[in-house]
């Protein structure tokens, strides 16, 4: 590992600060989900580092790009163990807090013998992520070229992350989840990129997203409503990007918005666990570096498509090097 961890660092361009969940994944493979009620026989059990804030970080880190965290630990082993995790990628780590009064956030994910997953999680700790943690840090977020959030932290957090970075002229990337309605348009405004998957743009636009084409009706409904660049990842269906602008075209007569399909590579998936994460991660690594969106978006799928072959969240995340060497 130390000499993939190397290559990444060796080849690092461009800055991501990270604001976001940190959680100890609690992991359990079964043939399949249970059903409410159903008691099942488990075939592993794992504890593997997690939270969608440090998936993305380990994400962007492995995939190329120098990154900070900001979020928040307990003060126990499960949080002294995320931090090293990261640690071991490169990624600054001033930012993260170790809070005394609560646990380390955790998520009990259930994985099937398809790749599918059932998800529960714990807060914990990061619930103690405020916005007076995102002015202390105000610094990381002035240096970076990217600023991505998530939502498995206070509201409040996220909006101050999001209107903080904007102020300071960064460019913002949120990745709704998990969402439980539409948002406020002032939060589709301070996005720069929104990148929900195909439930979460379900929920955010009240259209039922089980295609590129639907996707597509939800993408430009976003717009509609403050939205600027719409990204929905579709698992297996790929990514439908709706660019800022786009989503006119219907008024313009043309027949309706355009948007482009982006068909994923086809490949045999064990466990999808941290996949978003990862085309998160790699969308911002390659938009850190000055890839164009049509290049980062190539490069976050490839991403996430090597990481399914694998199981786990952070454990399944590529390095750079690997992603080079299938270009």
């Amino acid at each position: 590992m130390t000499s993939m961890s190397t290559t990444a660092v060796e080849k690092r361009a461009g800055r991501v600060a990270v604001v976001g969940s940190l959680n100890m994944d609690l992991v359990i493979r079964a043939p399949r989900l249970p059903s409410a009620g159903e008691t099942l026989a488990g075939r592993s059990f794992d504890t593997v580092p997690g939270g969608k804030g440090g998936n993305q970080a380990v994400a962007a880190a492995r995939l190329g790009a120098d990154v900070t965290m900001i979020g928040c630990v307990g003060d126990d082993d499960n949080g002294r163990q995320l931090l090293a995790a990261l640690r071991r990628d490169g990624i600054d780590c001033s930012g993260v807090a170790a809070d005394p009064a609560l646990p380390t956030g955790v998520a009990m994910i259930v994985v099937d013998d398809r790749g599918q997953n059932a998800i529960v999680i714990v807060a914990g700790s990061n619930g103690a992520l405020s916005p007076a943690t995102i002015t202390s840090h105000e610094t990381a977020i002035a240096q970076a070229d990217i600023v991505v959030c998530q939502m498995e932290v206070p509201d409040e957090t996220v909006l101050a992350a999001m209107r903080n970075a904007r102020a300071l002229g960064r460019t913002v990337v949120l990745n709704p989840a998990p969402v439980t309605g539409p948002l406020p348009r002032s939060w589709l405004e301070a996005a720069d990129f929104l990148i929900p998957n195909e439930i979460e743009a379900s929920v955010l636009a009240g259209i039922a997203v089980d295609s590129p084409e639907s996707a597509r009706q939800a993408a430009k409904a976003l717009q509609a409503s403050g939205a600027r660049n719409v990204i929905i990842t579709l698992g297996k269906r790929g990514v439908l990007v709706l660019a800022e602008g786009e989503g006119a075209s219907e008024s313009q007569g043309d027949g309706g918005s355009r948007g482009q399909h982006y068909l994923p590579a086809e490949v045999e998936a064990i466990d999808t666990t941290a996949a978003g994460d990862t085309f998160v991660g790699g969308f911002c690594a390659a938009l850190a570096a000055k890839r164009s969106l049509d290049e980062a978006v190539r490069f976050g799928q490839a991403a996430a498509a090597l990481s399914v072959t694998r199981a786990g969240a952070q454990t399944s995340i590529p390095y750079l090097h690997e992603i080079e060497e299938k270009e």
